[in-house]
């Protein structure tokens, strides 16, 4: 622990990072690529690269199904007659996890980005590698503790770049409670999700500060054809004070469930809403870095399990004592859970029911966050309220967490394929 304390004090760089892992003899690759293409270059095409593809049928905690059923990944050209804004916006990345393995892929994400109006300082870490990380860990554990030493100016955004695994490892590594103090004097805005749930946690429960669940720069803003509906949202919540979003369709979640499953009449709710990726924060159980916070509405989502498996997690909430002082569950989308592989009748509204059961709280469904297109942004670790609308849904209302001013945002930017 004392050692743990010390390096927390000292800024990370290359040099400790060697000498702190060589004896293990970590191997580091770290690329030369290209930087970031300024604005200004954005009229040039990118050459046609391939990579492959992942198959439609298949889900990860990191990327959707690429939408193309060709056995390669082609990169756009980005239209010459699309207007950028000149890149404003103090933006890092932090890479926590996997690495955005296809570099013109990474490229083409922060020339949108560039073009939106976020000007990265940081863009050459989509190059490091180690293994299957984006880095080894003190390299992905420096893109926040360097921050938190002062080592490093906060930026306004701290963009994630992709999940997949890692996150986990990097959380004895930084000082969270100082990180937060500080981004929240900056006003500064974490984003990402999946895997990053880690990250988001560990920062509201030891740091006290919000995030945001939104999509990251390899995982959405690199793809052939970025979902405008995602990057539309994503600007709205990092620019309204007052987001809004409501939900009238439980499909996201289970089609065999009620919009709101509840046993007296659904009332209005306010509270801190936490959470994210189910199999991360099931992870976190029993650990500091998971938030303790009375009277919260948890949210979670999560991608290619089967119904067993998501019961299993909640049941390790649930004996953990997490939801224990909680007032609601929202569930966002359970995407590709498939059949149970023993009973099919054992499905997703029969787990969630279950929960429901166990618990007694209040369960909403088909909140449109997840693993999958056409997401809607959303703060965590903020106030929100949960009320029921004149269209036989609800809508969740939040408040108290950092934006940035819109009129500083080209929205299009992100999307343009060409």
């Amino acid at each position: 622990m004392r050692a743990i304390k010390q390096r927390l004090q000292q800024p990370l760089t290359d040099k400790t990072v060697n000498s702190a892992f060589s004896r293990r003899k970590f191997l580091t690759k770290i690329g030369t690529g290209a930087g970031l293409l300024v604005a200004q270059s954005m009229t040039q095409a990118l050459a046609t690269t391939k990579e492959s593809a992942v198959a439609n049928t298949r889900f990860t905690k990191d990327d959707l199904p690429m939408s193309s059923s060709n056995d390669s990944y082609v990169l756009p050209t980005i239209p010459p007659t699309l207007k950028c804004a000149i890149p404003t916006i103090e933006t890092r990345l932090f890479a926590s996890s996997n690495v955005g393995s296809n570099d013109a892929r990474n490229q083409l994400a922060l020339q949108r980005l560039a073009c939106a109006g976020f000007k990265v300082a940081n863009p050459t870490i989509v190059s490091r590698q180690y293994l299957r990380f984006a880095g080894t860990d003190g390299q992905r554990a420096s893109d926040l503790q360097n921050i938190a030493t002062g080592a490093i100016a906060a930026p306004k955004l701290l963009l994630g770049v992709r999940g997949g695994y890692g996150a986990m490892r990097l959380l004895p590594l930084i000082d969270w409670q100082t990180l937060g103090r500080i981004m929240q004097e900056r006003g500064t805005i974490l984003a990402g999700f999946s895997d990053v749930t880690a990250i988001q946690c560990a920062l509201l429960a030891k740091g006290g500060m919000s995030s945001l669940a939104a999509p990251m720069l390899y995982s959405e803003f690199g793809k052939t054809k970025p979902d405008d509906v995602s990057c539309r949202q994503f600007v709205a919540a990092l620019s309204n004070p007052n987001l809004n979003i409501s939900v009238q369709s439980v499909d996201l979640t289970s089609k065999q469930l009620p919009i709101i499953l509840a046993d007296d009449e659904a009332q209005t709710l306010n509270g801190t809403i936490w959470g994210g990726n189910l199999s991360v924060v099931s992870a976190l159980a029993g650990s500091p870095y998971l938030p303790r916070i009375n009277g919260g509405i948890v949210f979670l989502e999560d991608v290619g399990e089967q119904p067993y498996r998501i019961e299993r997690m909640l049941y390790n909430l649930y004996l953990s004592g997490v939801f224990k002082g909680q007032q609601a569950i929202v569930f966002g989308a359970l995407s590709g859970t498939g059949e149970d592989s023993y009973d099919a009748r054992y499905d997703v509204a029969t787990v969630i029911r279950q929960l429901h059961k166990l618990t007694g709280l209040p369960i909403y469904s088909g909140m449109s966050f997840g693993h999958i297109e056409r997401k809607h942004s959303f703060p965590l670790g903020a106030q929100c309220q949960i009320s029921l609308n004149m269209q036989g849904g609800y809508t969740l209302s939040f408040t108290d967490y950092p934006t940035i001013q819109a009129n500083t945002i080209n929205s299009a930017g992100l999307w343009q394929t060409g």
